[in-house]
């Protein structure tokens, strides 16, 4: 008689991969539709090692009203002057957002000292604001690397920047672990150049190394095109 087998439970990543492969369609076809529907004739963007996508044309912010990891206010203004990654999260995370502070870690080494790590800022959103203050967002991130942003909001607040984004998030109802209940939330970079407009987006996995070579190639584009 074959021993009965007991299947055992998916793994938060795999519960995490469908959210993550429908958030990076759904931003694909959402900024494909959106180019078409405007018509747009721009240059060609640059090619891109990473798999990511770089916008034709960026697109500008919209307002929104965050809080930093030190108090301050994170507005869209705050990403104005300097490149941004940008990612969302929460600090109690399993996988997916040690993976995504990782990956900015080695990114930021790979840019180095010189101008191209200047040029950029590395920020971490979190989506959990009842269990993440501004404070904690700051420790979370500071103990990858003591350069990278937190920042946080009411929900109202943090959709106001989400939903421009096309990302997705929500709370997983039943799927409480040891550290509480899990937040579903899409795994994508972005990243917004120096006039405070999204410029391209990285798809997960992302590939550190080719991030880093994007991102000294977009640099290269005078950031006013």
């Amino acid at each position: 008689m074959n021993p009965t087998h007991t299947p055992s439970p998916p793994s938060p990543l795999a519960r995490v991969a469908p959210l993550v492969v429908i958030a990076a369609v759904t931003a694909g076809l959402w900024f494909g539709l959106n180019y078409f529907e405007r018509g747009l004739r721009q240059p060609p963007a640059p090619m891109m090692q990473s798999g990511g996508v770089a916008l034709p044309q960026p697109r500008l912010l919209k307002p929104f009203a965050l809080i930093a990891e030190d108090g301050t206010p994170f507005t869209e203004a705050t990403l104005r002057g300097h490149w941004t990654f940008l990612a969302f999260g929460y600090t109690r995370c399993p996988d997916v957002c040690p993976t995504t502070l990782a990956t900015y870690k080695e990114i930021e080494r790979l840019l180095g000292a010189g101008v191209a790590a200047a040029k950029a800022d590395f920020v971490f959103v979190s989506v959990d604001p009842e269990r993440d203050s501004p404070e904690q967002i700051g420790q979370y991130v500071r103990y990858f690397n003591p350069r990278f942003r937190g920042a946080t909001g009411p929900h109202d607040s943090i959709r106001a920047l989400t939903d421009q984004l096309g990302i997705l998030y929500a709370r997983a109802e039943g799927q409480d672990t040891a550290l509480g209940y899990l937040v579903d939330h899409s795994a994508t970079i972005m990243l917004i150049d120096p006039q405070g407009r999204l410029a391209a987006i990285f798809s997960p996995p992302q590939d550190p190394r080719a991030v880093a070579e994007d991102f000294t190639t977009l640099t290269r584009v005078p950031s006013g095109s």
